[in-house]
């Protein structure tokens, strides 16, 4: 493979061809076959395909997260985003800092299994060593008691303490861990938040019983369906953001013992690709004699 026959597998895997998503079905269908995408850009950039390029048929010129708000092909993005985020036909992650990560229905559960919590519906105790903060403990307890909740809401549940920053860090905390996710948006009100295992609890419930092994090694699969091929240090910089790049790499030797992934040569560069599968051959039929 050439680089340049590389590069326009990507785009058309991406729907960076002019082939841009208008309906909720080709949205949810987009995310199925990429598995995982980000909303907006980063720079400098990710290797990995956005849900505002393909909502926009192509990658030049579009915004990053800080002037999306100008931008009316990222407003009429993030409107068919929150539709399939309503439906529950895709997820939400807070992994990649400036831009949300949004995840497949199908592909969901083993993110879960990566990097959520294995007591959703319960807070670790509050503790000089807790994992949250008392904070965020706060806004748990508000969200799981009263159910979907918009930031103004939740500062009244709050008595009005939480400054309007402070209570961002606070569902960050708890969103970065797959405790709460966004499930509504609106212009007027702002994001509303739930409890995760509450919003989908047969994803939840699955990945809860998905070791972290099986949901990296099912992630790197995808994500190299997603990116047709990548050299090992590409996947090491996107999953390192999730979890060690140590285990990265040992979940890529794994897969390359087990014959799932395999090297490919794409101009002078060593890659890694999912293992192309063989196809069986049939032998033809023997004619019967008159």
């Amino acid at each position: 493979m050439t680089e340049q026959e590389l590069h326009q597998a990507r785009r058309a895997k991406w729907r960076l061809d002019g082939r841009g998503l208008r309906t909720v079905e080709e949205g949810a269908e987009f995310m199925e076959s990429v598995g995982m995408a980000l909303m907006y850009p980063l720079k400098p950039p990710a290797l990995a395909p956005t849900f505002l390029g393909a909502y926009v048929g192509a990658d030049e010129g579009l915004p990053t997260w800080q002037h999306a708000f100008a931008d009316p092909r990222a407003r009429e993005a993030t409107e068919l985003m929150v539709r399939l985020l309503r439906q529950r036909a895709i997820f939400e992650a807070h992994v990649f800092g400036e831009t949300n990560f949004l995840v497949s229905a199908s592909a969901f559960p083993y993110l879960y299994g990566l990097v959520g919590d294995k007591h959703p519906r319960q807070m670790p105790k509050p503790g000089a060593h807790s994992e949250y903060s008392p904070l965020a403990r706060d806004v748990f307890e508000a969200i799981r008691m009263h159910g979907a909740v918009s930031k103004p809401q939740l500062r009244a549940l709050l008595g009005g303490e939480p400054s309007a920053p402070a209570l961002d860090r606070g569902l960050i905390e708890l969103w970065s861990r797959l405790r709460i996710t966004r499930v509504d948006y609106t212009p007027e009100e702002g994001a509303k938040w739930d409890a995760l295992y509450r919003w989908a609890p047969e994803q939840v419930r699955a990945g809860i019983h998905i070791s972290m092994p099986e949901a990296l090694s099912a992630l790197l699969s995808k994500y190299l369906e997603a990116v047709v091929a990548a050299e090992p240090a590409e996947l090491e910089e996107f999953f390192g953001r999730l979890v060690p790049k140590s285990r990265v790499k040992e979940a890529i030797n794994t897969l390359l013992g087990a014959r799932e992934l395999s090297f490919i040569t794409v101009g002078k560069k060593t890659m890694v690709q999912v293992t192309p599968r063989r196809e069986v051959a049939v032998a033809p039929k023997a004619r019967r004699k008159a």
